[in-house]
């Protein structure tokens, strides 16, 4: 019967012929394979008889090799390992050049294994991160759907830019070299494929929105695209967003919705992918010796998702945020690298894991944004100067999700537009839903990357996504 090496190290099956096909990890005195199918994060040792194996079969059991073994699962003689296989036979069903592959059983840099990113996963601390994203995903999918949540499947191609934010990728079948013109040179999209100028979506969200407007609760989880030039540790310019959006729920709703929703994927990671988090966290620790000891973290990975976990979210007015963080330590002493002086400031990083680490000792949901930082379509409150928006804030990585109950009145909702010059004809199937039936609705965004950095450990978001693409990378 064929095995995965995950199923030969959890279930009761000793001393019975098996079969089991795998990569070989390396390979030691012509007798000991290690072996990994991908299934665990750990190896099975395979061990040859050399002395009845073919010299030249031998030979091809090299790292990276893909075999075919069969054989009888025994208890180990070694250390380390409970069972170990007692090889009948051995086919090689692709060879590997021991010169040539690149991923050698020793340490490699993240930088050289992002060069060969379609072979990475073949190393333990990819193999973990990856097996994290899936679950992950899975358990996004399965909190939605067991709490009556459909999913769409919003474009990724666009006539609108959801953020603001202008940096988007132009999709076009126009001749780059002589494209039509209109009188004042400028390009005729109207020539275009979709008789418009479209781009690669930054953001499912106001889509999400006409649907929650019809199903009720609706999320979307799909990739947008940035075209940011940016090559931080935190940027990428294709990613994947989680996008519920609910109607009839105000903003206090919202902020339940984001700490149960948030908790549970996190917890079904902590149940059910154990051993990758204890492989990444032994991995975290052997790096934080290296660093000074001012720049250790306090928390190990496993108790960072279990702080999160198992704490409630403090929920905290933005007014608020600001006094504690303008009356607190690093700022009067300036040891904050931008200092916080005065009410409508833009929070950082730095100022939000101050709130989270060292002032509530829980998660934190900030709330009630000034209406000049936040996006059009946030709803508006009272005071005129702040909107019903909230920011969702973890240990070690700051802002983790942001939200806001949206904007429902049409005169209030066109006013916004007018004043960020956003043309009402661009966006009249959203100002419907203003006019026909509207309502109190709400709704976040959570970039996935950044949940999947934060559950791994991992310091680069290029790192937690299979093929990044980047500035001047779109190799793969």
């Amino acid at each position: 019967m064929n095995y995965t090496v995950s199923q030969l190290l959890t279930q009761d099956i000793t001393f019975q012929p098996i079969e089991i096909k795998g990569w070989v990890r390396a390979f030691r005195a012509n007798r000991f394979i290690a072996l990994n199918d991908g299934s665990t994060i750990n190896n099975i040792q395979c061990v040859v008889d050399f002395e009845n194996t073919d010299e030249d079969l031998l030979k091809r059991i090299t790292t990276g090799a893909a075999v075919h073994i069969k054989g009888d699962l025994v208890e180990s003689q070694g250390k380390g390992q409970k069972v170990e296989i007692q090889v009948s036979s051995i086919e090689i069903l692709g060879d590997s050049d021991p010169e040539a592959y690149p991923i050698q059983p020793k340490k490699h840099t993240f930088e050289f294994l992002r060069k060969n990113a379609h072979l990475r996963t073949r190393t333990n601390t990819f193999s973990a991160v990856m097996r994290l994203r899936s679950s992950l995903s899975f358990a996004i999918h399965k909190y939605f759907t067991d709490n009556g949540f459909y999913h769409v499947h919003t474009p990724i191609i666009t006539g609108s830019d959801a953020e603001g934010a202008g940096e988007m990728f132009r999709v076009t079948n126009l001749d780059a070299k002589n494209p039509p013109l209109n009188d004042d040179s400028s390009i005729n999209y109207k020539e275009d494929f979709f008789g418009k100028e479209t781009n690669l979506t930054v953001s499912g969200q106001l889509e999400a929105e006409t649907y929650a407007m019809s199903l009720g609760k609706v999320y979307t989880f799909g990739p947008t695209f940035r075209a940011e030039n940016s090559n931080t540790s935190r940027h990428l310019a294709e990613f994947w967003m989680v996008e519920p959006e609910v109607a009839f729920m105000d903003l206090a709703g919202n902020m339940d919705l984001a700490e149960d929703f948030m908790k549970s994927v996190l917890g079904y990671a902590l149940e059910h992918n154990r051993e990758d988090l204890e492989f990444l966290e032994q991995r975290l620790l052997t790096e934080e010796k290296s660093k000074p000891q001012a720049e250790r973290s306090e928390m190990s990975l496993i108790e960072k998702i279990k702080f999160v976990v198992d704490n409630n979210f403090k929920r905290v007015s933005y007014t608020e945020a600001i006094d504690i963080l303008r009356n607190s330590k690093p700022n009067k002493k300036k040891k904050f690298k931008y200092i916080i002086e005065e009410w409508g400031a833009d929070l950082q990083s730095e100022h939000e894991r101050f709130l989270v680490e060292k002032h509530f000792k829980c998660p934190v949901i900030l709330f009630d944004y000034p209406a000049n930082i936040k996006a059009f379509y946030m709803r508006l409150n009272e005071d005129g100067k702040t909107v019903r928006a909230m920011d969702v804030l973890f240990p070690g990585i700051g802002e983790m999700a942001g939200g806001s109950q949206r904007e429902e009145r049409l005169e209030v909702l066109k006013e916004k537009m007018k004043a960020l010059d956003i043309p009402e004809e661009e966006l009249w199937w959203y100002l419907d839903l203003r006019k026909y039936g509207t309502a109190v609705h709400s709704g976040f965004g959570l970039g996935f990357e950044r949940l999947v950095m934060f559950a791994t450990g991992m310091g680069n978001i290029r790192d937690v996504i299979p093929y990044p693409r980047t500035p001047q990378n779109a190799e793969f």
